[in-house]
């Protein structure tokens, strides 16, 4: 009998739709709660992958993720909050969803059971063996995910994947297999309640971590951060005012001249 997913398992908790909302709320708080339990024991895979993707990533490599429906959202959520966040290029993480764009607000039908269209879509970038490619699928059975980390690969690239059940046959394709398992969700099969968190959390760190170890934060500030709306720019004076004690004024004389936290920081001190 084929193993059933824990994804896919029955809720431990039932008749729901009799539950007050108090009720509904604090239990899906208690089942959120194993969320960051299941990432904890993970942190020794996510090290593997992080540093895999680093070692691509530091010559020049880009970092892909592929995923459909929530789990390819998530990954295009992070791929797009790269560069306002680092102030890299665009083209540095870049996020694909099976269906492409228009799936990211509407379903699209079949799109997830095509095992060889991810690679299509990959090809599409360019991608090689100086890059790194994630799969994101929380049953870590979807064929989309897997015929892409499979023909990547092939393709000597290094593949790592974000899953949610253990012993998935995703993991057994790639190089660097994540696995949070975070146990059945609140209502049966919804895994964009706990499995969905668990991988938002799982990628906010592996590109933060990353970008960290690329040099795209000083201290614990975000120095090259776009400068993208009054709140940033606030932000950025004030980093500068830290940084290099000057008063707001002359601060903002900095950023205005350099359109750089970093470049206003490191003029500034040069010249001193």
């Amino acid at each position: 009998m084929e193993r059933k997913l824990t994804t896919e398992q029955a809720s431990d908790y039932n008749n729901l739709e009799k539950m007050d909302t108090f009720e509904l709320l604090s239990n899906m708080n208690t089942e959120d709660r194993t969320v960051p339990l299941a990432l904890e024991k993970a942190i020794p895979q996510i090290e593997n992958l992080v540093d895999a993707i680093y070692s691509k990533m530091k010559d020049g490599g880009r970092l892909f993720y592929i995923g459909a429906g929530t789990s390819g959202r998530l990954g295009v959520l992070d791929a797009s909050e790269c560069p306002p966040t680092y102030g890299v290029p665009d083209t540095m993480v870049v996020g694909i969803i099976a269906g492409g764009d228009g799936a990211l607000r509407k379903a699209v039908e079949n799109a997830e059971d095509n095992a060889e269209l991810a690679w299509e879509d990959l090809k599409k970038h360019n991608i090689s063996s100086k890059d790194a490619l994630v799969g994101i699928a929380a049953s870590g059975t979807t064929p989309y995910v897997i015929g892409g980390v499979k023909a990547a690969r092939d393709q000597s690239i290094i593949t790592g994947c974000i899953t949610c059940n253990a012993d998935s046959p995703l993991s057994h394709e790639v190089d660097f297999p994540i696995e949070l398992v975070v146990g059945p969700e609140f209502v049966t099969g919804s895994t964009r309640m706990k499995a969905g968190t668990a991988q938002k959390l799982a990628l906010n760190m592996i590109s933060t971590t990353v970008m960290i170890k690329l040099g795209r934060v000083r201290g614990n500030k975000m120095v090259d951060m776009q400068l993208s709306n009054k709140k940033l720019v606030t932000r950025g004076v004030q980093m500068i005012m830290n940084e290099t004690h000057v008063d707001e004024a002359t601060a903002k004389l900095l950023l205005n001249e350099h359109k750089s936290i970093r470049k206003a920081i490191d003029t500034y001190n040069f010249s001193k």
